[in-house]
């Protein structure tokens, strides 16, 4: 039984006493395959959380332009308003602007007065109810 186990010992461990070219090959295809896959998984998921703090930032903008909006009086000009920030202010605040964060933004506004009943614009002429469609584009 004593000489038995040193030949199965033998046998398991192989005449090989190291390891081959193609064997180190074979694992280094096999490591940079999956290095790849994980900068590629990495690359995406960047560019994706780029997006999102995009939207966000544009959502956050738009919000915060539409309460700056209802906080003001009615605007019954006819045929409604316009303004750009940056560029023109709004006619009723001279010193409206983005904050510094937001620096590489615009925003486009536009107020059209709609008739309630059928959501459309207003022909010129026609008698304004105080409702307008907001429109913020940023």
């Amino acid at each position: 039984m004593k000489k038995l186990l040193p030949k199965v010992a033998k046998a398991l461990r192989g005449s090989s006493k190291g390891l081959t070219l193609i064997e180190v090959l074979i694992a280094l295809t096999i490591f940079s395959i999956i290095a790849v896959a994980f900068f590629v998984g990495l690359a995406t998921s960047y560019h994706a959380l780029i997006i999102a703090d995009e939207r966000t930032t544009a959502e956050s903008l738009t919000r915060s332009e539409l309460e700056y909006i209802k906080s003001t009086s009615y605007s019954n000009l006819e045929g409604g308003f316009s303004y750009q920030i940056p560029g023109t202010p709004p006619w009723w605040d001279p010193d409206h602007s983005l904050d510094s964060q937001y620096e590489n933004y615009s925003v486009n506004v536009t107020g059209v007065p709609i008739d309630p009943d059928t959501l459309e614009p207003l022909d010129p002429g026609d008698p304004d109810q105080g409702l307008q469609q907001i429109t913020v584009e940023v």
